[in-house]
């Protein structure tokens, strides 16, 4: 402080600012990020204010001059140990170039000149950057997921013709079927004489191609073998969950309003959906059953929690039955108490 207050005191205090402002050497280089211990600019030899032109220009510069295949060392190099270092040189150019040819990776570079003490931060930029994945992460996930929608519809599709050969070898459907096919006058088209007459075999899988048709239209299958709909694969789902969730709210809201506030009496749809909730099934499981077995559950108003307890208990009670009186349970019961689970036996010859 004395020394700021003699006769040079202003230009010594000048000469401080002077050096403050200076661009001082990079510290906090590691070896590992980027180039090292060198600072990419230099290694390019261009300033931090070149633009993309200059640097690209730089760099084809001394990758002429450094590429090992156009490598011509100096006499006093010796052999193998100048081309080795002009592979090394090369190495590192090639990596400056790609530090500082992106904008983003660029300004992390930068970064990490003007602030050197952060190293956690500049150790997870770059390896963030380095290790990213160099497919967009949204197109994978497109891609899966259409890939998974193809898959399913051509898996229901499957199950669904497999249910229609099915049914076709049931007498009770085929024969309805075949009056059917009659009645439309169908059958009888397969029969053709002259020069347009076929044989017993194309006849018979024509046939059979009637059939499985009218199966298909008179026949409504539900639960896993239905038909199946574009809009039930993975693909559309996705796309209308936003407009399903809403709708779910404004249902939801009207119950409360319908229900519990005004207290209304539930209709058949609302007493059928509690029964479901109850028996804890799906939408498409419930559809499968009978239209008496659904009567038969209004009929004993199984909306009311304590009659479907009883309903539940009478079920288990009968299945129980069901069991004691099967050959096959009484055959398990019996290797059950004899043999147990766990064992082995040895059937002596």
């Amino acid at each position: 402080m004395a020394a700021l207050r003699g006769p040079g005191g202003p230009w010594v205090l000048c000469l401080c600012l002077c050096a403050a402002l200076l661009p001082r050497p990079a510290r906090g280089l590691t070896d590992g990020l980027y180039c090292g211990r060198r600072v990419c600019y230099e290694v390019l030899g261009v300033s931090r204010q070149a633009s993309k032109a200059e640097i690209a220009r730089a760099y084809r510069q001394l990758a002429r001059q450094y590429h090992p295949d156009r490598y011509r060392g100096e006499p006093a190099g010796g052999g193998a140990g100048g081309a080795q270092a002009a592979h090394e040189k090369f190495l590192l150019i090639a990596t400056a170039y790609e530090t500082l040819k992106d904008e983003e990776t660029r300004k992390d570079y930068d970064y990490m000149l003007d602030h050197p003490e952060e190293y956690y931060r500049h150790y997870y930029h770059y390896y963030s950057r380095r290790l990213a994945p160099k497919v967009d992460v949204r197109i994978v996930i497109l891609v899966t997921v259409c890939a998974i929608s193809v898959f399913q519809f051509f898996s229901w599709w499957s199950s669904y013709n497999e249910a229609i050969n099915y049914l076709a070898t049931v007498p009770k459907y085929r024969i309805q079927a075949t009056e059917i096919a009659r009645q439309q006058g169908l059958l009888n088209k397969t029969k053709e004489k002259g020069k347009n007459r076929r044989s017993k075999e194309e006849i018979r899988e024509e046939e059979e191609e009637i059939i499985k048709d009218i199966i298909k239209n008179k026949i409504d299958i539900k639960g896993g073998y239905q038909k199946p709909k574009i809009y039930d694969i993975l693909l559309f789902q996705i796309l209308l969950a936003p407009f399903y969730l809403c709708k779910y709210v404004v249902w939801y809201c009207w119950w409360i309003y319908c229900f519990t506030i005004k207290g209304q009496e539930y209709g058949v749809e609302e007493k059928l959906y509690i029964i479901r909730r109850y028996m804890k099934m799906s939408q498409s499981q419930f559809d499968s059953l009978e239209d008496h077995q659904k009567e038969t559950f209004l009929e004993r108003q199984l909306w009311i929690r304590e009659n479907y307890e009883v309903y539940k208990r009478e079920q288990e009670e009968e299945l129980k039955k069901k069991m004691a009186m099967d050959p096959r349970w009484k055959r398990y019961r019996r290797w059950m108490k004899n043999e147990g689970p766990g064992r082995l036996t040895f059937i002596d010859d």
